[in-house]
């Protein structure tokens, strides 16, 4: 087996039922990889359960399990099952996020408390328990947003909350890179999927359509090759986030 092989290898994927999640667990099932998917609580049990079956038909390896993250010692429980079940994990991938669109000034503290929860700490602690756990030359990956490179009102906690994941990916590259251990984020534009468009009016819709180079919103079949790369061949690309977003924002 080689670096940039995942035949037989473990692939832990936070959110891993549907959308981006969903894809990747099922194009990682078609290359030999044994999955742990992670789905958050029983409203998305079922595509969960559906997500199993694919992954399972294609003859991969493949356990299911449930819990929310922001509790963080179910974020150890879910590494600890996962090496109980397969030995070890090899590939770790973050896709979990929660977006508010929302004015600075209307927002709640218990609503800044949920962003912060969901789509900082998590990612911290996720990226810190597969510190401790991945085996070495493993792979860590974080699905981010381009809004982070957007100058605009009304996502102050979504792109801020997100915003502390590129520091942690940095500063996890340094002290996991000795184990040949890389870390990565990235960045898609809006994506066409239904985490998306229950934030968003007609014409902000619209409006994201039109904002990128390319034309459109991002296709999840557009990122998931991106997180598969990046965890593979493209190892040597460590500490940095990777906006892809057909040309809807840009550093």
């Amino acid at each position: 087996m080689t670096r940039h092989d995942v035949n037989g290898k473990v692939v832990l994927i936070a959110g891993g039922a549907k959308n981006l999640g969903g894809l990747l667990s099922r194009d990682f099932a078609a290359k030999g990889a044994k999955l742990v998917i992670h789905y958050n609580s029983d409203s998305t049990k079922d595509d969960a359960e559906k997500t199993l079956q694919e992954v399972k038909a294609v003859g991969a390896e493949a356990i299911l399990l449930q819990g929310d993250l922001t509790d963080i010692s179910n974020i150890s429980k879910l590494f600890d099952e996962a090496v109980n079940a397969f030995g070890g994990v090899d590939i770790a991938i973050n896709t979990v996020g929660k977006v508010l669109k929302k004015p600075f000034v209307d927002t709640t503290e218990k609503e800044y408390d949920s962003m912060s929860d969901i789509n900082s700490k998590v990612a911290y602690f996720f990226i810190q328990e597969a510190g401790k756990k991945l085996n070495d030359n493993g792979k860590i990956c974080t699905i981010v947003t381009s809004l982070l490179a957007a100058y605009t009102g009304l996502y102050s906690t979504y792109e801020g909350l997100k915003a502390p994941v590129e520091h942690f990916t940095r500063a996890a590259s340094k002290e996991f890179g000795g184990r040949g251990i890389s870390v990565t984020a990235v960045a898609p534009g809006p994506m066409d999927t239904p985490f998306f468009y229950g934030q968003e009016s007609e014409d902000a819709v619209a409006y994201h359509k039109s904002a990128s180079a390319l034309g459109g919103l991002t296709d999840i079949k557009d990122i998931a090759p991106l997180v598969e790369f990046l965890v593979t061949e493209g190892w040597w690309i460590t500490g940095q986030t990777i906006f892809a977003n057909g040309g809807y924002t840009t550093r």
